[in-house]
């Protein structure tokens, strides 16, 4: 299981690869591995604000429909449209081409609540 270094992460298996006063959000490896073949994408649209902990999205997979939750607050910058063509992005490369959005961060101290990569693989591990 890919679990990226240099990214912060949520309980509920997001993850988050900050920029400045931007954070590109997506769902882990292990997310998109329990998930199975990721089918749709539903995304909010640029412009609409977020709050951490709030459901900003669903994906939906084969198996289940999942809800998506902000890892941050802030305004969505952009989403990757091109997960409405094809979602299976997500199952493929989750960290790269399957991210989710781009957020302008509200307040940055939020990210110190985020797992580093070693408590998320941790939780994982224990999962």
């Amino acid at each position: 299981m890919n679990i990226p270094k240099n990214l912060l992460y949520t309980e509920e298996h997001e993850w988050v690869a900050v920029e400045g006063d931007k954070a590109r959000v997506g769902i882990t490896d292990y997310a998109q591995e329990q998930l199975g073949d990721v089918v749709y994408v539903e995304l909010p649209q640029p412009g609409t604000r977020i709050e951490k902990g709030g459901s900003f999205g669903v994906v939906e997979s084969v198996k289940s429909v999942s809800d998506l939750y902000a890892p941050v607050t802030g305004k969505v910058l952009r989403v990757n449209e091109s997960l409405g063509e094809a979602p299976e992005k997500v199952n493929q490369s989750p960290y790269e081409d399957g991210w989710m959005l781009e957020v302008e961060l509200e307040d940055p101290a939020e990210l110190e609540g985020l797992l580093s990569p070693q408590a998320y693989q941790q939780k994982v591990e224990d999962a």
